[in-house]
């Protein structure tokens, strides 16, 4: 074997090594994040399954103190929602014992305790007829004047509040299977998930007789209920909580099935629950930026109103005459362009054949007319500020004047005399008065008395002369003084 081929045979030996040399250290990185990541997120070392098991069912139980706070929880928050307050109906929340029987039906279902599941199930729906009477006698004795955005926000579900009611679970029973509770994460998650404001709503709802008020509140309530139940199950599996033994064989292999059960019977309409308003968040999303993207940046086309969707149909309604083509070429963006995917099905419809109908031209002259009237309102407020405003200006300069005149007999109303120079020349545009003081021998002081006067551009300089002698004889004659300077302000 020559020099060069053993050179090369340990220069590939080197290359192998140091290969070798790189894999070690990358799986030894591997290893240090990996033990990192797990010792960062890793909750288990911290449970305390009976303490958490017990400290959810004390919370079960409904009676006696329990349910007077959960009645004075929702008197608080039907005022808030009347009073379109987000603050009071924070405050609702806090207050209110509707998480305990929540998570006592997740917790039973995930150990198999089917008497736990029963006092959950009674007591939570206890819960909710108590809170549903409650605000609809408050609500019947003291109904909303109008429909505002605190209560209007708890009638219609969408995605965020599935994901909030579902993360919001999650962290609630982490914090309630760590040795002891983090109190701040309840509270947060009571206000997050927002039990309490929907059942006031739908008791709103059934005071005022209108159902659609009613079951899209309960809607969201049972939304919420159902997805922290879902994470209080996940979480106790995950971390795996003993199943509840029984002696009689027979009756542990049927409450298991039963739990099975529940758990499906619970985590179906849940996903179900979740595609759907997916779905539907993703169709307004999109012809929210269809509106936008495509009809509200083109400058031909006035739309009037909101879209309404009907029967795979986003009917819109224009205050100018929309034809053939243009609907044509808005349809074509609704089939052809991928960021409206989720719209590829629907067709836009243009509201009315005659777009310039009687209503919409009475429509839009009523709503100038308003406009108008609400102008005239406000130019007559303004004219009565600066009357105002005058009047005090006059009331303070005579105050003024009144105050120099008792300390010089010989004081002349300055208000007087610049009215009356006006009067006397048309063409002054500026007076000004003051005391001088000016020494010839640097001794004595004197007081001269100065006038500053602005003229009309339109005069020549031997006009303005003319004019400034004349208004100084005129002056001295009327304030009693025997020396006086003019002095002229160049425009």
């Amino acid at each position: 074997m020559t020099q060069d081929q053993k050179d090369d045979l340990q220069q590939d030996v080197e290359v192998e090594k140091t290969k070798e040399d790189i894999k070690k250290d990358a799986k030894g990185l591997f290893k240090g994040v990996k033990k990192f990541l797990v010792e960062l997120l890793d909750f288990r070392q911290d449970t305390d399954h009976q303490a958490t098991i017990e400290a959810i069912k004390v919370d079960i139980p409904f009676k006696g103190a329990t349910a007077w706070i959960l009645i004075f929880a929702v008197f608080v928050a039907s005022i808030g929602l009347n009073a379109n307050s987000t603050a009071v109906v924070i405050g609702a929340m806090l207050i209110s014992p509707l998480m305990g029987p929540i998570l006592g039906i997740g917790m039973s279902i995930a150990i198999n305790d089917i008497d736990t599941l029963k006092k959950s199930l009674i007591n939570l729906a206890t819960m909710i007829v108590l809170s549903l009477i409650t605000a609809f006698l408050f609500f019947y004795i003291f109904p909303l004047s109008e429909d505002n955005s605190e209560l209007l926000g708890r009638v219609r579900p969408d995605i965020r509040d599935v994901l909030i009611a579902f993360f919001g679970g999650l962290a609630l029973m982490v914090a309630r299977t760590k040795k002891g509770t983090v109190a701040s994460v309840i509270f947060g998650v009571a206000i997050a998930t927002a039990l309490m404001p929907p059942l006031c709503t739908a008791g709103y709802g059934l005071a005022q007789g209108n159902m659609s008020y009613f079951l899209g509140a309960m809607y969201l309530f049972t939304i919420n209920t159902i997805f922290i139940a879902l994470a209080t199950f996940l979480v106790l599996k995950l971390l795996r909580f003993p199943m509840l033994k029984y002696i009689n064989s027979a009756k542990r292999k049927r409450t298991a099935q039963l739990a099975s059960a529940l758990a499906i019977v619970v985590m179906i309409p849940a996903i179900f629950t979740f595609v759907s308003v997916y779905k539907e968040n993703t169709i307004n999303n999109q012809m929210n930026a269809f509106i936008k993207n495509e009809v509200k940046s083109n400058s031909s086309l006035q739309l009037i109103g909101e879209p309404d969707i009907e029967d795979k149909k986003i009917k819109l309604s224009f205050f100018n005459e929309v034809d053939e083509a243009t609907q044509n070429a808005l349809n074509n963006q609704l089939a052809n362009n991928e960021k409206y995917n989720a719209l590829k099905e629907y067709k836009v419809a243009v509201k009315g054949s005659d777009t310039k109908s009687f209503e919409l031209i009475t429509t839009a002259y009523q709503e100038k007319r308003q406009e108008l009237a609400d102008s005239k309102k406000i130019i007559e407020g303004l004219r009565t500020e600066v009357d105002e405003l005058k009047n005090t200006i006059t009331f303070l300069n005579e105050s003024i004047e009144q105050k120099s005149a008792l300390n010089n007999e010989k004081a002349i109303a300055f208000s007087r005399i610049a009215r009356d120079a006006k009067i006397r020349y048309f063409s002054l545009e500026k007076l000004g008065f003051a005391n001088l003081l000016s020494s010839s021998d640097f001794i004595k002081i004197d007081t001269i008395p100065l006038v500053i006067v602005k003229w009309n551009t339109s005069l020549n300089d031997s006009i303005k002369t003319q004019k400034e002698l004349e208004l100084s004889n005129w002056m001295k004659d009327e304030m009693q003084l025997k020396e006086l300077i003019i002095k002229r302000e160049d425009n």
